[in-house]
């Protein structure tokens, strides 16, 4: 079975950018040049990553990716926090919401 995302990517961050990623479970993250903070959601830890160093989150936590310096960083199998909607026949109102079977209470 085909994904239509790629499993891994470049990013370039600019000093002091963040990167976010919805769900950190087995997403790697590996630093190729500068320097990055890596932070998930209530974990105490400060993980700092040098080039050739990497980290790989195993809980299903946001993970952020702060750059302490213009940095280079390899993310791989990531999904994407949304997938795009597809655009319906009849035109919507960008204001409404899709009910995504949820109560409002």
């Amino acid at each position: 079975m085909s994904t239509p995302f790629p499993s891994c990517f470049q990013l370039s961050l600019p000093a002091r950018a963040v990167f976010a990623v919805a769900d950190g479970a087995g997403v790697g993250i590996e630093c190729r040049s500068g320097s990055v903070w890596v932070t998930l959601d209530r974990d105490p830890r400060d993980i700092v990553l040098e080039p050739g160093e990497r980290f790989e989150g195993t809980e299903h936590r946001r993970m952020l990716v702060s750059a302490l310096e213009p940095a280079r960083i390899t993310v791989s199998d990531a999904q994407p926090a949304a997938i795009p909607l597809p655009v319906p026949a009849r035109r919507r109102s960008p204001w409404r919401l899709l009910p995504h079977g949820l109560s409002p209470a």
